[in-house]
């Protein structure tokens, strides 16, 4: 059973998606990590109820999720059996399709083919009849934009899809997109891109400021720089040799996947320890404030957060009431 205060704090917790219909939570889940096959089930459990029971409506997941990849979207499917089918419309749930899922040349990148049976794998793996947002994960320099965005809007017309959103697509491909779903009646609810301290990059190429005045929603995923914007690599020193020494056991850097140590360099290190004083400043942790300062820049919807156990979410949540800024980081 759902907690009845779930929806207590609604005005501090949602915000409009662009100028949609859509309110999203603040911070949203995402399955990018920790709900794999690999992961306990009963802790992608314990995190989802948290989540839920506290406001967050919107998860976040994707083809390749896992690993193995399909596997977040499995879990997602038992999750739908177990708990949350009696509320399936009180869910806002994406997913996406764009990299690469399965072997040959249909399981990649932007064609009709591709997304289309993507999506009714994704269907059947999370034992949905619909997702409520489908996304183009990445732009495909090599299939034809019309292609890739017709496949959109069929597949919002056939009713697998309520809205559409585009992730990580450059500027100039965003701008046709908006037009081309716009004239077709399918418009573009949502842009997911990647927008910390350390990673500025939609902000300083004009995709953020461009999606705030198209009435476009903005999602960040990665704010905390895969870990980097914690309090775990505050202790890290490097030699006068460069060799970085303190890494703690089992982060995300040991395991070199998606965040390697030749990340955190001497001008990094004393970055970060720079926000963590100012931080400390707000009396928040640096990933307090990391998340606090994503919501504070105009035209942000959400942020996308990951979570290990629902302590961590706990502590994340926090940054939805985190005072303004009082000068630029």
């Amino acid at each position: 059973m759902a907690a009845e205060s779930r929806y207590d704090e609604n005005n501090i917790m949602y915000r409009r998606c662009g100028r949609s219909g859509v309110l999203l939570p603040k911070v949203s889940l995402g399955f990018w990590h920790n709900f794999g096959a690999n992961d306990p089930f009963e802790r992608s459990r314990a995190i989802t109820h948290y989540a839920f029971d506290h406001g967050i409506t919107h998860f976040d997941l994707a083809n390749n999720y896992g690993p193995p990849y399909g596997s977040a979207e499995e879990t997602m499917g038992r999750l739908i059996d177990e708990d949350f089918r009696p509320y399936r419309d009180e869910l806002f749930i994406a997913t996406k399709a764009g990299y690469d899922m399965w072997p040959g040349p249909y399981g990649n990148w932007g064609s009709r083919k591709y997304l289309m049976a993507s999506l009714d794998q994704s269907l059947r793996r999370m034992h949905l009849d619909y997702v409520d947002l489908f996304y183009s994960h990445r732009y495909d320099p090599e299939t034809p934009l019309e292609e890739t965005l017709q496949a959109l809007v069929d597949i919002v017309r056939s009713g697998k899809a309520l809205y559409v959103g585009i992730s990580r697509w450059p500027l100039e491909a965003l701008k046709k997109a908006n037009t081309y779903l716009r004239e077709h009646d399918v418009p573009l609810l949502i842009y997911q891109g990647r927008l910390n301290l350390i990673d500025r990059a939609p902000q300083e190429e004009g995709i953020l400021n461009y999606c705030h005045e198209q009435g476009i929603g903005f999602i960040s995923f990665s704010p905390l720089a895969q870990g980097l914007l914690t309090n775990r690599y505050l202790g890290c020193s490097i030699g006068a040799d460069g060799e970085l020494t303190g890494i703690p056991e089992g982060s995300r850097m040991t395991q070199g996947r998606f965040l390697k140590p030749a990340a955190l360099t001497p001008e990094m290190l004393q970055r970060l320890k720079g926000y963590n004083q100012q931080a400390a400043l707000r009396q928040e942790t640096l990933a307090e404030m990391a998340l606090a300062w994503i919501l504070h820049q105009k035209g942000i919807t959400s942020v996308l957060v990951g979570a290990s156990s629902p302590e961590q979410l706990q502590k994340n949540l926090k940054c939805i009431y985190a005072p303004p800024f009082t000068q630029d980081l």
